[in-house]
């Protein structure tokens, strides 16, 4: 049978047409199909420091509500950090999917997740704490409200400006306290919500991170029931890991106190506790629009915190109490009530929100996919996880094990988490344990090799590892409010 010419033509067309975008109206049809995401993200919140995760000492009755009608993914990490600021590195992975060594600071020259929905046709949303510098927040937000452009401030004081037809703009400093500043910002974007647009907002709190300043009502359920101390506190860590004596460290004195850690303990508490009560307006605002039958909601924090555990008061270091974060996910199709150990990063949320939104992962994204965890197709994306801080230490783990090296004192650890889940018995030295140390000192360069991680895991020149902070001299940075000052520093 012989083909005209003209029909040729019109087949080539009508192929064509498949490969080429979708136009407008079509464009608009699917958008209005794709799922809002509320993404709450805290900062320097432990994994442990919600009340539905077996711990009865704090009260966080919404996110409770979320672990009870969500997917949990109870072995989420931060990577790790280049410098002492652990929230900046944190946030650039999570908001490029990239790993540390593969993502500028800034986020310049890379694309991030609101601007890849922002470029799908979602209406992208941020307020509160955006640590990547102007620009980046700037491409990646239609809209912003009381955005908070740096790394810490005193709650009561949070410079914060908006963003406005693609411009700054209204630079002043919040009249309340951190969290009920952004999520009424939050609460009134959502109130304007069109139902026929999707939308990403961002809501990026600085609580719990210090000052540890909570509103006194925050206060009322541990002025009598402090918490205990961390099953793994020591008065001092007991050897040098490079980050001894950092900003974090010096909030209070050497060795820690038992009272003074429970104090701090408890208004780091009381610190999330107050921001759980504003997480449940902006929940009910969700509800109260009817959006909430078509909202993904995430749940994560940058990092968690020692504030006591093994000796330790910041994030600057590699135990798990510093380095897993809280990560729910929430909405139409997801569990509810159940939870996943597999080993994940915080930038494995940028693909998986691809995949809620059904929108294609773009290229140097590094992060997995973890909706088919919650789907049953696949029980992990990864078999091992790594960690890394500064030049000074680097870490692996997998399911039961894990290994930590400080390159400039050449000294290892090793823990066995299903045993030790505090990491209190360090079994490096333990002859039965030598072939399990090579193996896994090896695993760990592999994973520098896949991450262009340079750093040398020996130093020709180990530094003492011995040291004693009894009495060292504090300073309170600016942050700090006046009571706090009186409280823990010149009272020594």
């Amino acid at each position: 049978m012989t083909i005209s010419r003209r029909h040729l033509f019109l087949a080539v067309l009508v192929l064509a047409g498949f490969c080429l975008p979708l136009n407008r109206s079509e464009a608009d049809t699917q958008t209005k199909s794709r799922p809002n995401i509320l993404f709450l993200f805290s900062d320097d919140q432990r994994a442990d420091a919600i009340a539905a995760y077996d711990n009865p000492h704090i009260q966080t009755p919404n996110l409770d509500t979320l672990v009870k009608t969500g997917f949990s993914f109870r072995n989420a990490f931060c990577m790790g950090s280049i410098h002492g600021a652990v929230c900046q590195p944190s946030r650039a992975m999570l908001n490029s999917g990239r790993t540390l060594y593969h993502v500028p600071m800034d986020l310049k020259g890379v694309i991030t997740l609101p601007q890849l929905l922002k470029q799908a046709g979602y209406t992208t949303f941020g307020t509160g704490k955006w640590h990547n510098q102007r620009d980046s927040f700037q491409k990646s937000f239609t809209t912003g409200t009381a955005a908070f452009i740096g790394g810490m401030s005193n709650h009561l004081k949070v410079p914060v400006v908006d963003l406005k037809n693609g411009k700054f703009q209204n630079k002043r400093q919040g009249a309340k306290f951190s969290s009920e500043l952004f999520v009424d910002a939050a609460v009134d974007f959502l109130k304007q919500q069109p139902q026929d647009k999707p939308f990403y907002a961002y809501v990026a709190f600085t609580a719990p991170h210090d000052p540890r300043m909570p509103p006194a009502s925050a206060m009322k359920p541990y002025q009598n029931a402090q918490p205990p101390l961390p099953k793994n506190f020591k008065p001092q860590h007991p050897f040098n890991n490079g980050w001894m004596t950092g900003r974090d460290e010096a909030l209070t004195g050497w060795p820690r106190k038992p009272e003074i850690i429970r104090e701090q303990l408890a208004e780091y508490y009381g610190m999330i506790t107050d921001m759980d009560s504003h997480i449940g307006r902006i929940l009910s605002t969700l509800k109260d629009k009817g959006f909430d039958k078509n909202t993904i909601v995430v749940f994560s924090s940058d990092h968690g915190l020692a504030l006591g555990s093994h000796g330790l008061l910041g994030k600057q270091n590699l135990y798990e109490h510093s380095m897993k974060a809280p990560l729910i996910f929430k909405g139409p199709g997801i569990p509810q009530n159940k939870s996943s150990n597999a080993l994940v990063y915080l930038y494995d949320i940028f693909p998986t929100v691809c995949d809620l939104t059904h929108i294609t992962v773009p290229p140097g994204v590094e992060g997995s996919d973890l909706a088919p965890i919650w789907r049953g197709k696949t029980d992990r994306v990864r078999d091992s996880l790594f960690t890394t801080y500064e030049d000074l230490m680097r870490a692996v783990r997998d399911d039961r094990w894990k290994l930590i090296r400080y390159p400039q004192i050449n000294k290892t650890q090793l823990f066995d988490l299903k045993e030790d889940p505090h990491e209190l018995k360090d079994l490096s030295q333990n002859p039965g344990q030598k072939e399990r140390v090579q193996k896994m000192l090896a695993q760990l360069k592999d994973w520098q090799k896949k991450t262009d991680d340079k750093q040398p895991l020996t130093s020709d020149h180990p530094k003492p590892e011995k040291i004693d902070l009894t009495g060292r001299k504090r300073k309170p940075d600016q942050h700090q409010p006046d009571w706090i000052v009186k409280k823990y520093f010149d009272s020594e």
